[in-house]
């Protein structure tokens, strides 16, 4: 029984990849990559000469029995374009067929946008949310921004350069003026991290020609608004309803952020709600 290998790939600089992933990467029967010829300019560069095969977003399906077969005669790796496969990147189906087949699953870390974003950015210490990249849908996007906030968390997340501005001025709208972070093109040569809070953000970047891989960090709210005081709770309702979420579902959120009686967290929201009717709808979509 084979192992599929998780090998975390450079994010831009080719000098950042492990001895480790490169021992690996020249062992394996196979290498599974979500772009062959991304990938096989970085094992020419490395000298590895092990066969490649697509296994992108497109294909994740139709590859995961070829792969399976491959795993029953020996060890295959499995990477993305940057960074480690199987969060906002094709692997999470292949890790799931190939534990369910039982084989072993063994990471190979090294290179990440969204932990270099974390570190770098100088607004999270401990515990923050992870969010990917945020649905397209207006609703869908204000929901998770919503449960996000309810956590009380710094939260992290990727955005196509196209849509930074209007992202930055949505989160604004929703989370408060926070202290935010954009990280761009992490560990290429044109790096840059740009720290203000979230409005002012938004309106640099709305003038400004955005290129490059694009990574988010907010940091927590204020001290003023934890959620153990009544108005860190009523912070709390305040997001989820700004962000979309009709009462019930926003004191479901909530009850569950704060551990407070939902039952007293819908009284308050629809309090909430209708003192300020006007909040759901003009949230941007």
């Amino acid at each position: 029984m084979g192992t599929l290998y998780l090998v975390a790939t450079p994010i831009g600089n080719r000098e950042d990849i492990t001895s480790r992933a490169v021992r690996v990467l020249r062992e394996v029967a196979l290498v599974a990559a979500e772009d062959t010829r991304h990938t096989g300019r970085l094992l020419a560069h490395l000298g590895v000469e092990t066969p490649l095969i697509s296994y992108h977003a497109h294909n994740e399906r139709a590859r995961r029995d070829r792969l399976l077969a491959a795993l029953a005669e020996g060890d295959v790796a499995l990477v993305s374009d940057a960074g480690s496969p199987g969060i906002s990147d094709p692997g999470h189906d292949m890790v799931v067929a190939a534990l369910a087949a039982g084989h072993t699953v063994s990471p190979v870390p090294g290179p990440s946008s969204l932990v270099a974003a974390a570190t770098a950015s100088g607004l999270i210490a401990g515990p923050f949310v992870a969010l990917g990249f945020l649905p397209r849908k207006g609703d869908e996007r204000r929901a998770i921004i919503g449960r996000a906030a309810a956590t009380g968390f710094p939260i992290v997340l990727f955005e196509a350069p196209s849509r930074l501005a209007v992202t930055l001025a949505e989160l604004a709208a929703v989370l408060g003026d926070r202290q935010a972070a954009v990280a761009r093109e992490l560990t290429k040569l044109h790096e840059e991290i740009r720290r203000d809070a979230l409005s002012a953000l938004a309106a640099f970047y709305a003038d400004a020609r955005v290129l490059g891989e694009v990574v988010l960090v907010v940091g927590g709210p204020p001290a003023d608004e934890e959620t153990e005081t009544v108005g860190g709770v009523e912070a709390v309702l305040r997001s989820l309803l700004a962000a979309g979420l009709g009462p019930s579902q926003a004191a479901r959120e909530a009850a569950a952020a704060t551990g407070r009686p939902r039952s007293e967290l819908y009284a308050l929201a629809r309090t909430l709600g209708a003192e300020h009717p006007a909040e759901r709808s003009s949230a941007p979509s």
